[in-house]
């Protein structure tokens, strides 16, 4: 059984899965969610093949119920939770006019809603690991559409940006309790949720998967005295 445990969701692929093979490397026990199954188990297989500590639990996570299942099993599995990652996500673009109640149900229940039942369901083995090493640790993967606001993209940038002011009041609420929280505000990278702006941009433009990855890594490695409350992620022709 491995001395830490995290969770990982949307990660079956991109940054999700990226993310839970860098926790395994480092000696996590992972549990790994996403909505497919199929692709789920795929990305499971191959880090288990390699002889990591990993799980599969399917999940729609816009569902409290899956939430609460995924939830279950890592407890189930792991009996505890040093890191969550909440990074599933969904992005659907319109012009206000145009915009679909299921499409906007969708955005705020996968890329909003999701995060806060996830810390409610969580808490308790979050506090327990705050308790045990000062150093328990959530990351919120937000976008730079979480700092900076996109046409046609209004929705999912208005529930990036509660990413961001959720992450905030979680640092302010669970800090003294040994719990940090990041939010990571990534531009393009290359995964593919951003296949639709690859005739824009070329894919080996984009930041890697790697990369915020390695970021994590280095949050891992903090003190429990030092919180990063946000990381910005953006290519050469983005940097302000």
């Amino acid at each position: 059984m491995a001395e830490r445990a995290a969770i990982v969701t949307g990660a079956s692929s991109g940054i999700g899965l990226a993310i839970a093979r860098m926790l395994a490397e480092e000696g996590y026990g992972v549990t790994m969610a996403a909505r497919r199954p199929e692709k789920l188990q795929a990305a499971v297989d191959e880090l288990a093949a390699e002889g990591y500590h990993v799980l599969g639990v399917p999940a729609a996570l816009s569902e409290e119920s899956e939430i609460q299942k995924v939830v279950a099993a890592h407890r189930e599995r792991y009996t505890r939770l040093d890191v969550l990652v909440n990074n599933a996500g969904v992005g659907i673009g319109a012009p206000v006019g145009d915009i679909q109640t299921r499409h906007l149900d969708m955005q705020l229940n996968v890329n909003l809603r999701s995060i806060v039942l996830f810390y409610r369901e969580c808490l308790s083995m979050l506090q327990e690991a705050g308790a045990e090493h000062s150093n328990a640790l959530v990351v919120n993967t937000s976008s730079i559409s979480g700092k900076r606001a996109e046409a046609w993209l209004s929705v999912y940038s208005a529930t990036k940006h509660g990413v961001v002011g959720w992450t905030e009041a979680m640092n302010k609420e669970l800090g003294a309790r040994g719990i940090k929280s990041t939010a990571l505000c990534p531009a393009f990278v290359d995964t593919p949720m951003t296949d639709f702006a690859k005739g824009q941009v070329k894919a080996e433009d984009m930041i890697r998967p790697q990369d915020i990855a390695e970021a994590v890594r280095y949050l891992l490695r903090t003190s429990p005295a030092c919180v990063v409350p946000e990381m910005m992620f953006v290519r050469p022709s983005d940097a302000p």
